[in-house]
């Protein structure tokens, strides 16, 4: 009797190729993990754009709910239109803006500055507040400052931990007549809020200046690190700055 067919039905399973259900396994892996990356891509595509329009759209909304009211009805283009128009709120305030700057500019519009200065500067709690917002915005939008243009590291809040903060200008006054070294005003920001922080009085010689913008700055500070900018240094420039202060600390 001829025994090759046994010997062909006994053969060793396990010397056998995987089995289809091992040879799937991969491939559905594989298609789960390739799902998840399209799907985070995704996020991270959409995520910003939507944030930013529902933001906008907030903003423009709060301004149109306020404004739109002291608009005369035959000057409101929705009282023609079947249909609502956002953003005419905020089109009437940005040329408000506009005209009140041109108009402050000539003789007549500085007089009426001027007046409406000494009149607020003679009530006592008024004076405070509209004399440091008055100072805020001067120094904030004076095209020749140098007010939160520039990113600076720290040292803060102990020796060999680094801090980014944002430059604010040099410090005059009572605080720099007390001080011996020249300091400068840094104002360090929290995470993820910028808008909050810390008002630091830092030697001049202890501030580090950095090529980043203040945007990248802010993006930083904002995303808690995960968006780190570009290096526009030379290759080691930055270590100095870390070794020479391990060195001067004490042992």
């Amino acid at each position: 009797m001829d025994n090759r067919p046994i010997e062909e039905s006994g053969s060793d399973p396990l010397a056998a190729g995987p089995s289809t259900e091992a040879r799937a396994l991969p491939l559905r892996l594989g298609l789960a993990a390739r799902l998840r990356t399209y799907f985070l891509a995704g996020i991270l595509v959409t995520a910003p754009i939507s944030i930013t329009f529902y933001i906008a759209w907030i903003f423009i909304s709060f301004v149109d709910d306020r404004i739109k009211p002291l608009i005369p009805e035959r000057y409101n283009p929705e009282t023609y239109l079947p249909f609502s128009v956002p953003g005419i709120g905020l089109i009437v305030v940005l040329v408000g803006l506009t005209l009140i700057g041109a108009a402050t500019a000539g003789f007549i519009g500085r007089f009426f500055v001027r007046l409406s200065e000494r009149l607020l500067n003679r009530m006592p709690v008024i004076r405070s507040i509209y004399g440091a917002t008055k100072q805020i915005f001067e120094t904030v939008l004076a095209q020749q400052s140098s007010a939160f243009r520039e990113v600076v590291l720290v040292e803060y809040p102990r020796k060999g931990v680094w801090a980014i903060g944002f430059l604010t200008g040099t410090t005059h006054g009572e605080v720099q007549d007390l001080t011996e070294d020249e300091v400068l005003n840094v104002f360090l920001t929290t995470t993820p809020n910028p808008t909050s922080g810390f008002l630091l009085f830092v030697p001049k010689s202890d501030v580090v200046r950095l090529d980043m913008t203040i945007e990248e700055g802010i993006k930083m500070v904002v995303s808690g690190g995960i968006v780190t900018p570009p290096n526009r240094r030379e290759p080691n420039e930055g270590r100095k700055v870390v070794s020479r202060t391990r060195a001067e600390s004490p042992a």
